[in-house]
């Protein structure tokens, strides 16, 4: 099928201002950013009839329609910070992220706070290298209290989840630092991963991770079937394996299974859900798929600031089997499957749908393909454009957009593909579903000139 013109874009390198304070900085923490951009009036795309999936809150349709998909969808927030680290600080008070271990509010509360604000899931994912109470190393710092800290974040999250079983609280860690690094999540560690030492050799953590070496941390991640998040990935200078910048290792394509693609600001005080500032990632997430990763994307708020969830309306959603309850268990059994999909809309939702296979899929396939972006929303929200994203994992090359219909049946070249669906909204909210990957059996394409 030809592909259809693709939408204008524009690209900025955004780095740091000097008037933000200096702890909120970053050295040479730059991003490149695109953003598509529509020009003129648009035609209504037309849609597949699709009924939302099911939720746990009034933003979704309370039971499923006939012959629905068997999922319910649950609205989170996977990226955020306490005073375990450094964050949790008043809103009046939040300028920045705070000294670690200083700020007012710890887990317990965002935990709360998220509940009451209608998320479904709040991942805590503190600083790994922070529980020293610095973002250095401090000499004289207690290493049993760094790893008890850790541990009564397990144990916070554990009460809550026992008291509301409706909502999951989550506690992990962020691993790693931002400059020739890149921060992941882990989300299911029952240990502290880290590298520091104080001064009499004690390591301020429970396992030796070095630091750096994602090649190694993804390793032991697949041994301890921990599973990972890439955090607002950089096209270049992080998450180097093999000497490449978002280097691909087989553990590591086991153990990592989304990558954030868009993020609201870090240090936003916004508590409506109506923060402007945002930052896109999905170039990077693209080079991470093209290296060969099977993940899917996710958006977050990596809120510092007290108002974990509540500074956006983006949200990831998890699927998860209905009459399945909501635990860490069919948490992680769901990010594992890759049945995720990320929107700046917690109303609207985004299933893909490959010849019947559900996105996050990965199978065989031999004759026509016919892709289904499946897209509802709860209020009354229409869509702009739609875009069917493809790509070859482990080719290293560019994904480009293959269709501008929301169904699209055609022959794939035989080998390997990925797919992916992106929808934007009339009000320019986006949002995008796993990819689902595809092996095309057939005859290999012949050598030029043969």
């Amino acid at each position: 099928m030809p592909a259809s013109s693709p939408p204008a874009c524009i690209r900025c390198a955004c780095a740091p201002a000097a008037a933000v304070p200096r702890r909120t900085r970053r050295p040479r923490d730059v991003h490149e950013q695109t953003w598509q951009i529509d020009i003129g009036k648009l035609a209504t795309p037309p849609l597949p009839r699709f009924a939302p999936l099911p939720g746990s809150g009034p933003t979704v349709a309370a039971t499923p329609a006939a012959g629905a998909l068997p999922y319910t969808v649950y609205l989170g927030n996977l990226h955020s910070q306490t005073n375990h680290s450094d964050g949790g600080a008043e809103l009046s008070d939040c300028k920045g992220a705070k000294e670690p271990l200083s700020a007012k509010y710890g887990p317990d509360a965002a935990f709360a706070y998220a509940r009451e604000h209608g998320l479904d899931i709040l991942v805590a994912s503190e600083h790994n290298h922070m529980y020293d109470g610095s973002d250095s190393t401090r000499p004289e710092a207690d290493a049993g209290a760094a790893r008890a800290l850790y541990r009564k974040g397990l144990d916070l999250a554990a009460a809550s989840n026992a008291q509301h079983p409706e909502f999951l609280a989550v506690y992990g860690m962020e691993w790693g630092v931002i400059n020739g690094g890149g921060h992941l999540n882990i989300f299911n560690s029952e240990q502290l991963l880290g590298w520091e030492k104080n001064a009499k050799g004690e390591l301020l953590a429970d396992v030796a991770t070095p630091k750096g070496d994602y090649a190694a941390l993804y390793t032991l991640m697949r041994a301890r079937g921990w599973v990972g998040q890439f955090n607002h990935p950089a096209l270049n200078g992080q998450f180097s394996a093999g000497g490449q910048s978002l280097g691909y290792t087989p553990d590591g394509d086991e153990a990592m299974a989304l990558c954030e693609v868009t993020n609201s600001t870090a240090f936003s005080t916004n508590d409506s859900e109506t923060e402007t500032r945002r930052s896109n990632f999905e170039a990077a997430c693209n080079k991470v798929l093209e290296a060969g990763y099977h993940v899917a994307f996710s958006t977050n708020q990596d809120n510092h600031c007290a108002n974990w969830g509540s500074a956006f309306s983006n949200r990831t959603a998890v699927l998860i089997p209905t009459g399945t309850p909501l635990s860490q268990a069919s948490f992680i059994e769901a990010l594992k499957a890759r049945r995720v999909f990320a929107t700046m809309d917690k109303g609207s939702q985004l299933v893909l749908t490959a010849n019947g296979h559900l996105m996050g899929e990965r199978f065989n396939n031999s004759g026509p393909l016919t892709l289904v972006a499946n897209f509802a929303s709860s209020a009354g929200k229409q869509a702009a454009s739609v875009a069917i994203m493809e790509g070859v994992p482990g080719r290293g090359g560019v994904v480009t957009q293959m269709s501008g219909d929301a169904v699209t049946t055609f022959t794939p070249p035989a080998g390997p593909h990925f797919y992916y669906a992106k929808v934007t909204q009339t009000d320019g909210k986006v949002l995008w579903s796993a990819p689902v990957w595809v092996m095309q059996e057939g005859p290999s394409p012949r050598p030029s000139g043969a």
